[in-house]
């Protein structure tokens, strides 16, 4: 490596002031920063120095979204292969490599749009390319499902990096998740292609692998199986494994698991977000359960569609996440109590967590400034007491 950090510093005066190629100083700060952890600290204005940085921070819940990536292309080659009844004389390799085959474009759109989006943004305001979107880049493929077109999703990823997240002010600017404001901007601009039930299996061939699907084959996904008042096609054990239709990222309750024991050792994510949302989706939906609102059993609720993936990646965004310590349970808890409220109430809609998320991502402002002005009201009646 030490070749590449002699290289990157023989070119750098190129990109500095007065360089041939100083218009690109931007994307040369940013691919720099990437590779190596930059060795200048802040002269002023700070009181806090820490060996990781915001790049390292990203990569590190990258790392941590891998599991569910794996298993999602797995279980797109799995589900493609039962679907034609061809499971049987299937190879882990084969359905593997089917649902790489089908996931990496979509990696590939989300990631040239959205960075290609961020290098212009950079070179047009003269800044660093901003790192937000190292994450941002690989969850949006996962919360889709993988029927949905390249194009539909490279159309969603621009408006979102550009008036979610630029618009506001770039990397920790952004009111609401830039991930979920793309699937949003999918879900009611193209709803036929995120809801339904043709959606789910990948219908074409890849490459000539995996097998050609029935003519008008369908898949619904359990949880909107069960919310239709039909039997749930998926028992416990395929529920916490994930070998069920769904977005590409959200069926695996293991490798999500192993994601959110990534990010809590790390000390990334807070386990108060992601313990206060299952808790407040399991209390409503134990109250639903109870009064026969629902077919559903409460701990369904916790394990089916996206829950468990928005609850562990998508809460935690420190960004648009509520900040103070008190209005994280606050915040946790109604966005799981939001979840099963729409997905119980609102039969046209049984996936909830979007929704519930990107609602609570407005109010996290009036959380914490709740928080902050009810610990200074009590300071103040303190100090008045003591005097």
């Amino acid at each position: 490596m030490a070749f590449l950090r002699n290289y990157l510093d023989k070119i750098r005066p190129h990109f500095e002031e007065g360089g041939k190629l100083h218009a690109f100083r931007s994307i040369y700060d940013g691919m720099d920063t990437f590779l190596y952890v930059p060795n200048t600290t802040s002269k002023s204005g700070v009181s806090i120095h820490d060996a990781i940085d915001s790049k390292r921070i990203m990569s590190f819940v990258v790392i941590a979204l891998l599991p569910a990536l794996l298993f999602g292309m797995y279980n797109v080659g799995y589900q493609n292969y039962a679907a034609a009844g061809a499971l049987n004389g299937a190879s882990f390799l084969e359905m593997f490599t089917f649902g790489f085959l089908a996931v990496l474009p979509k990696i590939l759109v989300s990631y040239v749009v959205g960075l290609g989006i961020e290098f212009a943004w950079a070179q047009w305001k003269g800044e660093e390319i901003q790192e937000g979107f190292l994450v941002t880049g690989m969850l949006i493929p996962l919360i889709v499902p993988v029927g949905c077109p390249l194009w539909t999703l490279a159309l969603a990823t621009a408006f979102a990096v550009v008036f979610v997240k630029e618009i506001f002010g770039g990397t920790g600017m952004n009111l609401f998740n830039v991930a979920l404001m793309t699937r949003a901007f999918l879900f009611f601009a193209y709803p036929q292609k995120m809801s339904g039930d043709s959606v789910w299996i990948e219908t074409q061939q890849v490459f000539g692998l995996g097998n050609t699907l029935p003519d008008g084959f369908t898949s619904a996904t359990p949880l909107a199986a069960v919310s239709a008042g039909m039997e749930s096609p998926a028992g416990l054990s395929e529920m916490v494994t994930g070998l069920i239709p769904g977005s590409i990222g959200e069926t695996s309750i293991i490798a999500i698991a192993i994601g959110a024991i990534i990010l809590l050792w790390t000390g990334i994510a807070s386990w108060k977000i992601i313990l206060s949302v299952f808790v407040g989706g399991g209390l409503a939906a134990g109250i639903f359960e109870a009064s026969e609102m629902t077919s559903i059993h409460w701990y369904e609720h916790l394990m089916l569609g996206g829950f468990a993936f928005g609850a562990v990646f998508m809460a935690t965004d420190p960004v648009t996440a509520a900040r103070t310590e008190c209005g994280k349970w606050v915040y946790g808890f109604l966005i799981g109590v939001m979840a099963v409220f729409i997905r119980v109430l609102n039969l046209g809609y049984p996936e909830g967590m979007m929704l519930a998320i990107l609602l609570m991502n407005m109010f996290a402002p009036l959380i914490d400034y709740c928080v902050v002005q009810r610990n200074i009201t009590k300071r103040a009646k303190r100090a008045a007491d003591q005097k």
